[in-house]
């Protein structure tokens, strides 16, 4: 069978894509805030399941080195119905500041770029990000917090590889803790029209996932405490590509097989 490609995941932060003055070689460089650190936020996705999430500092320090050169800028991940898959321009520098992940784009001169301008100059976009996340800590018993008034499991993200960032509209979410809010079930509904055999092969691999055993690679057995479990995720098409704990894999299970 095919390798399936790694589970990616799409993260909206409502920080706005910033257009500093144009000048004379282009269009003007684009600021791209498509993170924030340390700051919890709540994930509610079909694909995720439901749980607590924050990106601590540091865990774009490996792509940021590694993959820099592969990684694509694009409007609404491309997604949008006139610009399509195109790339808005070449990242200049991205970093890790003290408070977010942040990549400085230098636009092309193209008509497709001219005409988000305006949007630019006003800030009336926000900025996403498309990963994979390559380890992360669970805490599946945290109790009620005043961060976590529900109690919900608690994942930290230590480590990602990322694929494409860029501004999207309706970044801001009032409704999400640190203005964050997950993408992902839109850009698979969008990537079933595309390519629909891939997210069928996909989300039959979701509904099958089962706990590998305890001695399997990047397998942990969950400590009796509730204390956070650390994971790295294998490489794709493995158990572990999803990016999900043991318990989220087993109430994505119980729903599916419910008809949800």
């Amino acid at each position: 069978m095919e390798t399936l490609p790694g589970f990616e995941v799409v993260r909206a932060h409502s920080a706005r894509s910033l257009l500093r003055a144009e000048d004379d070689e282009g269009l003007g460089m684009l600021e791209v805030r498509f993170s924030v650190f340390d700051e919890w936020y709540r994930i509610r996705s079909w694909w995720e399941g439901d749980f607590l999430e924050r990106i601590q500092r540091g865990a774009f320090a490996k792509t940021i080195t590694e993959n820099r050169d592969r990684i694509r800028v694009q409007f609404q991940h491309g997604m949008d119905w006139q610009i399509g898959d195109k790339f808005l321009g070449t990242i200049d520098d991205l970093r890790e500041d003290q408070d977010a992940g942040v990549a400085d784009v230098g636009l092309f001169d193209t008509s497709y770029n001219r005409d988000l301008l305006p949007g630019l100059r006003a800030g009336q976009y926000g900025a996403s990000m498309r990963m994979t996340v390559i380890k992360d800590e669970w805490n599946e018993e945290p109790g009620r917090t005043e961060h976590n008034p529900d109690g919900v499991p608690e994942r930290s993200i230590t480590e990602v590889r990322l694929h494409e960032l860029g501004p999207v509209p309706f970044g801001a979410n009032p409704t999400a803790s640190a203005g964050m809010r997950s993408g992902t079930d839109d850009f698979y509904e969008w990537l079933a029209r595309r390519d629909p055999e891939r997210v069928d092969a996909l989300r039959s691999t979701r509904n099958t996932l089962r706990t590998p055993p305890d001695d399997a690679a990047g397998s942990t057995t969950a400590p009796s405490d509730g204390a956070a479990t650390s994971t790295t995720h294998d490489e794709p098409g493995s158990p572990h590509s999803g990016g999900l704990s043991a318990a989220q894999r087993d109430r994505l299970i119980t729903l599916k097989m419910k008809g949800a």
